[in-house]
């Protein structure tokens, strides 16, 4: 039994040295300190804010513009549709008038020939 507590004490022991030795040489071969890392890391996700605040304006401004596109359309056509219907309103009119007249005319004619 000793023997297995003493096999797993050298493993973890070989284990952490292992982790020192791989932690020392990361630090060893590193390209750049951890400041100048985090300085880049800082740099990129300023670059990165900047962009995608450029987007969300472009975006913001081409909403804008579909927004002012489509109300001057519509009231386009509600302009065409109320010269439409006054056009129509006074067609209407003008036939309900005809109309008018010509049953006037029959009416006088059917008085002349009954009495």
């Amino acid at each position: 039994m000793a023997d297995n507590n003493d096999i797993a004490k050298a493993g973890a022991l070989m284990l952490i040295a292992g982790g020192i030795i791989g932690a020392g040489l990361a630090l060893l071969f590193a390209p750049q300190s951890g400041e100048r890392t985090r300085k880049d890391i800082a740099r990129y996700s300023k670059k990165v804010r900047r962009k995608a605040e450029g987007v969300v304006d472009d975006f913001a401004d081409t909403v804008s513009d579909m927004v002012e596109t489509v109300t001057e359309k519509a009231e386009d056509i509600l302009d065409k549709g109320k010269d439409m219907a006054y056009e129509a309103k006074k067609d209407l009119l003008k036939a309900l008038e005809e109309g008018q007249e010509k049953l006037e005319r029959q009416r006088a004619r059917l008085t002349k020939l009954v009495g």
